[in-house]
């Protein structure tokens, strides 16, 4: 067999591509080159100004992204801050609500408390009302005011006296006889009983000042306990 003989001018196909890319890239460089020497000084510098603007604005806006993420990024932090607040201020007015209720029920309880003693106190007076003598006292020696008055007669003679309601007059009251309140005010109590040689008294019991006249008197409802007659001169 005879073999087919290839063309003397032929040449490999990978060779002459790579010729054809070098010699284009050399002719832009070329090109490049020309364009840069054509473009004046003036221009070359606005665009430079254009590129360092529009990174500037780049770089600005980078920072607002950044400042927008940390803005929302305390935004939610004070939001949970809030919220911890709420919660916190909840806490406190359930404990306020729970200490105003344990307070009021001590209140109630101290109240109850202080209403039984004083229904105590009050049955214990009227059971010194009860026992209250009036002999026992006038036997002992260190009360006997007459022979004091005797003695002291300026002591005993303290002015005129005026009663608490304008149109009321002088009537004798016995033991067991209910005073109005104004009678028995502190104006009319005689606050140093031994001045007088008078006995000492205690509970709801006050020695007054009616008239000429020295009653004992229970303040709380107003009930002439003891009278000495002709008392002050």
């Amino acid at each position: 067999m005879m073999a087919t003989a290839l063309p003397a001018t032929a040449a490999p196909v990978g060779l002459g591509a790579e010729v054809t890319l070098a010699q284009r890239s050399d002719r832009g460089q070329q090109r490049g080159e020309r364009t840069r020497r054509q473009v004046p000084p003036q221009i070359r510098q606005q665009i430079r100004d254009r590129r360092a603007q529009s990174q500037e604005r780049n770089a600005r806006h980078q920072d607002w992204r950044q400042d927008r993420r940390e803005n929302r990024q305390d935004w939610r932090e004070d939001r949970r801050d809030r919220r911890d607040d709420r919660r916190d201020w909840r806490e406190d007015r359930r404990d306020d609500r729970r200490d105003w209720r344990e307070d009021r029920r001590d209140d109630r309880r101290e109240w109850r408390q202080d209403g039984r003693n004083y229904r105590d106190f009050y049955r214990d007076a009227r059971q010194d009302y009860r026992r209250w003598d009036q002999r026992s006292w006038r036997n002992n020696q260190r009360y006997d005011w007459q022979r004091y008055r005797a003695s002291n007669r300026s002591l005993f003679s303290i002015g005129r006296y005026y009663s608490p309601y304008r149109t009321h007059r002088y009537s004798r009251v016995n033991v067991g006889f209910r005073l109005q309140n104004l009678f028995y005010g502190s104006r009319y109590q005689i606050n140093d009983p031994w001045r007088y040689r008078l006995p000492p008294v205690y509970g709801p019991y006050r020695w007054i000042r009616y008239y000429d006249d020295v009653l004992l008197v229970d303040s709380y409802d107003g009930r002439v306990v003891d009278v000495i007659y002709d008392f002050f001169w």
